[in-house]
């Protein structure tokens, strides 16, 4: 019997060995701790833990710790706002400076109607995997691929692909992440100011006859658009063949309704300006000018 309660030496060696590694473990523990700034975790904690990497690092924690740091400001957090830029600003007590809300924009009309296709592709529908072969079916080889990696990247739904091929941003709910802007291979998405009332919906920098050969709303770099005659702001530049514009351009209303191209969108405030710029150039209805009519006899 007593045989049976004998620890057999092997059972009492790895005891030892496992004792013997755990002070082990916790004297390195001890003697390789870091301390933490606890204001990393406040900041995290007032993050809405989108982890988008709009703001440059890979997740909320990464952010959280290079604002305590100072080596990022507190104002970079798109899908928190303004907000919670003055949340992470109390926490360190700094100013939260401006914060200018953005929304993704796309840039580019040239959908199944506007837009013609040099080949077919047959491929993966992924715009990464269509560029690689000969640059994509397109033919304009700066457009819209049209398979949709920008909706697919988007975290808070705010992006779908439309019947004509192109993806449509829902303004709403568009936090500014950037992740569709990441997402596409060919530059179209671009991130702007919510105040920006027009943007330039192309992004070729071929030349008239070259735009025109593969698309009807592409840019042909007229010009029209940078003349004093029709912006007196000069808030119009061209870069190359492509026209620049400023966030702040509003005096954008015979650009945009003389365009060769029609390829400026209006959005946001100028909306309203829009429809009331095309309801005084609508055609007034018979008998709407102003004199009087004959009763019928």
């Amino acid at each position: 019997m007593l045989a049976e309660f004998i620890v057999p030496s092997s059972v009492i060696v790895l005891a030892g060995l496992g004792l013997g590694f755990g002070l082990l473990l916790a004297l390195a523990a001890k003697a390789f701790h870091v301390e933490t700034d606890p204001r990393i975790g406040q900041v995290e904690g007032v993050l809405p833990g989108a982890n988008c990497g709009a703001c440059g690092r890979p997740g909320c924690s990464a952010y959280a710790e290079a604002v305590v740091k100072g080596a990022l400001p507190p104002g970079l957090c798109a899908p928190g706002g303004p907000a919670v830029a003055a949340k992470v600003a109390a926490v360190l007590g700094l100013d939260a400076g401006e914060f200018v809300p953005k929304v993704a924009v796309v840039r580019c009309k040239g959908g199944k109607r506007h837009a013609k296709n040099r080949s077919e592709y047959l491929g993966i529908p992924d715009c990464v995997a269509a560029e690689l072969v000969n640059g994509g079916p397109k033919g304009c080889v700066y457009g819209c691929l049209g398979f949709g990696n920008c909706v697919k990247a988007c975290s808070f739904d705010a992006m779908a692909m439309s019947d004509d091929g192109l993806p449509v941003v829902f303004e709403d709910k568009c936090t500014a992440c950037g992740a569709c802007v990441k997402a596409c291979p060919r530059g179209i998405l671009e991130l702007i100011p919510r105040s920006q009332q027009v943007f330039l919906a192309c992004v070729s920098q071929d030349r008239a006859k070259e735009v025109k050969d593969v698309c009807d709303v592409g840019c042909t770099g007229c010009k029209a658009c940078t003349t004093p005659k029709w912006t007196p702001s000069k808030k119009v530049k061209m870069l190359g063949n492509l026209p620049v514009i400023s966030a702040d351009w509003l005096d954008w209303q015979t650009s945009v309704l003389k365009c060769p191209s029609r390829g400026y969108v209006v959005r946001g405030a100028g909306l309203e300006r829009l429809a009331e710029l095309e309801a005084a150039a609508a055609p007034a209805p018979a008998g709407a000018g102003g004199e009087e009519t004959a009763p019928a006899a």
